[in-house]
């Protein structure tokens, strides 16, 4: 189980601050000494990114990927489209592969809660997307955008899957992404496997924080 670091956050001044006293650097994305280590109510890391990406004013813009299989059993599809919602409420955007199966559930999660959801299709149109992503970018180049979507996010939540699932997660570990596997993801090593979408969300928050 992952155990992240007590996070204290003063919502007046604007300032986020862990066990040590120290500020999370906005800018710099970074943990620094601080001159005043005092104030600020224990928040837990999700809230801690929900203020980063809704009210800091300096939100992290690059997307947390979602991958999976295109051909989840129930449990997967509620994981994904409860992990989309999740990042959505919380302002995070999401990358995906634009199609069907947990991509399309990750999206419909996105879209109900009024978020980002941006999917890059191996296709040449646009067309071919699920009807929830918002943003489809056509890249035409078949399954070498598993590269890209590994590349283009911060870290990446793996769903069920198969080896077009396997392959993301080789190219994200060897890119130095962090990737955090659910329900029948491939086991990798290096992944860390997570029980539900409540503790995805912390490890990405863990990520998305530099915790």
């Amino acid at each position: 189980m992952l155990q992240l670091p007590q996070l204290r956050l003063d919502i007046e001044g604007g300032r986020l601050r862990d066990a040590d006293g120290r500020a999370f650097d906005l800018a710099m994305r970074q943990w620094r000494d601080a001159a005043d280590s005092r104030g600020g109510e224990p928040v837990s890391a999700a809230r801690a990114l929900r203020w980063l990406q809704r009210e800091s004013g300096t939100p992290l813009r690059t997307p947390v990927a979602v991958i999976g299989t295109r051909t989840p059993t129930p449990s997967q599809s509620v994981a994904a489209e409860r992990m989309g919602r999740l990042l959505a409420e919380h302002g995070v955007t999401v990358l995906c592969g634009g199609r069907s199966g947990v991509m399309e559930e990750v999206c419909r999660g996105v879209a109900q809660a009024g978020g980002l959801s941006i999917g890059l299709l191996p296709d040449d149109e646009p067309e071919a997307a699920n009807p929830y992503v918002t943003v489809p970018l056509a890249t035409g180049i078949g399954v070498a955008r598993n590269a890209l979507i590994a590349r283009a996010a911060c870290c990446l939540v793996a769903i069920g899957g198969g080896y077009g699932t396997l392959s993301e997660i080789a190219f994200a570990l060897q890119f130095k992404r962090p990737v955090f596997l659910l329900d029948g993801a491939p086991t990798v090593d290096g992944a860390l496997a997570c029980s539900d979408a409540e503790a995805a969300l912390d490890a990405v928050a863990g990520v998305i924080l530099a915790l």
